[in-house]
């Protein structure tokens, strides 16, 4: 199947022509012939199965194809997702698929100054997407009016629930027109996540491609097993393979993100790091610059991560090996889209161990192991008793650095205190 045979109007087919789009992916096949006879969807697709075209090109096809009044143009489509990053990724795909009708949509999210956005409004768009804090504080200023929403997309929905949006969506289901078009996104389908959906959906057609247990076969999976003290010195041994010129690393903690580009860095390897910590302006940056392939490495938390697209993004590193199996699909999943071919590494310390196997047995494949590199795990994985030590003795350590520092603070203001006098 080609594009051409999904009866999109002739300015998206073009638009989709300029972004090399010539087959469309399974969830496409599936979503878009839907959307246009208008039903509601219930889908389950993991990252990286071309999911935001299957819900930006109908629904601009239905745009363009209502008439509209003379009058200030309304908001008639709202796509709601739990970050920024994925935010800004939409509406790039929006701009992009706009290119040659005019269709106009902007972005709003928090952590930003709200003036350029509430311009954005104030001049009308067709399309708006937005996070749900942004969204509704922007609504209580009455800046934005939901009144002639036709269509509704809810994206990410599992990653909504689980940064605590949920009485954000509730608030927001209220003020949402009756008679609407409703398309409900989510990579998993637990209980909690189809409970909401019967809250938003009318008769949905149900869509479910590449279970959250499965990843890509264009993605060839490698793990290198060490010791805890040698993962640095494995990262830079695996970095001196010239032909990973773009790595997407994954770090469990946004501190240690930071100290991995800190190590980077001092070797002479380009990285930078996005995190919640990172304000949003440097996010940007951050993502920017990799995009521009003007640093090698960039350093990431799971969350900061969602709704990172890179074009033909061929290397993701797991720095720390997830203790939730579905992460790591999510995570490797970064890699290797619209059937280009993608390599995930894994660094894996003897405390990790079961995750990996955990995972083997998610995917229902063995994952290559990288044998005979120069840092091999020698170390056993802790028992229970010395797991016990060892977070008796990392909290001791951890209070003693609070003490000496609240120490050292409070010797400081007396000190200046004294010189004031």
């Amino acid at each position: 199947m080609k594009f051409e045979d999904l009866n999109l109007n002739h300015s998206l087919l073009k638009a989709v022509k300029d972004q090399n789009y010539i087959h469309p992916t399974a969830i496409q096949q599936q979503a878009i012939p839907l959307v246009l006879k208008k039903h509601d969807i219930l889908a389950s697709a993991q990252t990286g199965t071309g999911k935001t075209a299957a819900f930006a090109l109908p629904i601009l096809h239905h745009l363009i194809n209502e008439k509209k009044d003379n009058s200030k143009i309304k908001i008639r489509a709202l796509v709601v997702t739990p970050t920024r990053e994925l935010a800004i990724q939409i509406g790039e795909s929006f701009t992009n698929y706009s290119k040659y009708n005019a269709i106009k949509n902007t972005v709003i999210f928090g952590g930003v100054n709200q003036v350029t956005q509430t311009s954005a409004l104030n001049n009308g768009v067709d399309v708006l997407v937005a996070t749900p804090g942004r969204l509704l504080d922007l609504m209580g200023q009455g800046f934005i009016s939901l009144k002639d929403i036709g269509y509704f997309v809810l994206d990410e929905a599992d990653r909504m629930l689980d940064m605590g949006f949920i009485h954000d969506i509730k608030k927001l289901l209220e003020k949402l027109p009756e008679n609407r078009q409703s398309l409900f996104f989510s990579a998993t389908m637990p209980k909690n996540i189809v409970g909401l959906s019967s809250q938003i959906l009318k008769f949905p057609k149900r869509i479910s491609v590449s279970p959250v247990s499965s990843t890509a076969e264009t993605i060839q999976q490698f793990i290198y097993y060490t010791n805890k003290k040698d993962k640095k010195k494995l990262l830079l041994h695996i970095l001196k393979d010239k032909d990973i010129n773009q790595l997407l690393l994954f770090s469990r903690t946004k501190h240690g993100a930071d100290r991995i580009v800190r190590d980077l860095k001092k070797n002479n390897i380009e990285a930078a790091a996005i995190h919640g910590d990172k304000a949003q302006s440097q996010r940007q940056k951050a993502l920017q610059s990799f995009k521009d392939s003007k640093i090698r490495v960039l350093v990431a938390t799971d969350i900061a991560a969602r709704g990172i697209d890179i074009d033909k993004l061929s290397y993701v590193l797991n720095y720390d090996i997830p203790n939730e199996s579905e992460t790591y699909v999510h995570r490797i999943g970064r890699c290797g889209r619209a059937g280009e071919k993608g390599v995930s590494i894994s660094i894996c310390e003897p405390e990790e161990n079961v995750y990996a196997r955990d995972i083997e047995k998610l995917i229902k494949q063995k994952i290559t192991e990288v044998k005979g590199h120069p840092f091999p795990q020698t170390d056993k994985p802790m028992n229970a008793k010395e797991k016990k030590e060892f977070e008796k003795e990392k909290n001791r350590k951890k209070q003693e650095f609070f003490a000496n520092r609240n120490k050292n603070r409070n010797v400081g203001q007396a000190k200046h205190r004294n010189n004031r006098r």
